[in-house]
């Protein structure tokens, strides 16, 4: 993965080691013309000495955690200042959001970093930054 943060190139590979919940949540569309455009930038990171699964997704308007890695690595979650519904994440259900933490992640050997993160149900992956993270911290993909 190569993450351009502000005007500085970094190459990180994805964290290796078992992950804390094992599960397909994403794949590619086969012959599809606009392949890239279907695709989600996923990798690994670190969270607790743990391997989490994580997706970079620029259309995301929020970072979002699952409850389920929150309860398994034991983090402090605090009342959300603003409660709100996420809709996108449920198939059309909304899925209230109470409930927030400040994050210690890291990506590969050189990159850490500390953010707030929304705490929702979800099971596509453990941690999912969006925007606030991208823009916040100047960074950008290649996706590869």
């Amino acid at each position: 993965m190569c993450l351009i943060k502000g005007m500085e190139e970094v190459a990180e590979e994805a964290d290796e080691g078992e992950l804390l919940i094992l599960r397909r949540a994403l794949s590619d569309l086969e012959g599809h013309e606009n392949k890239q455009r279907e695709n989600i930038f996923h990798s690994r990171c670190t969270i607790k000495g743990k391997v989490c699964s994580l997706i970079i997704e620029s259309g995301s308007y929020t970072n979002v955690a699952s409850s389920i890695m929150v309860g398994k690595l034991n983090l402090q979650a605090t009342t959300h200042s603003h409660p709100y519904n996420i809709q996108w994440l449920n198939q059309g259900k909304d899925l209230e959001v109470n409930f927030r933490f400040l994050i210690s992640l890291s990506i590969g050997k050189s990159y850490n970093d500390e953010l707030w993160s929304d705490i929702t149900l979800k099971d596509a992956c453990h941690i999912l930054l969006g925007r606030p993270w991208l823009f916040d911290r100047r960074v950008s993909h290649d996706g590869t």
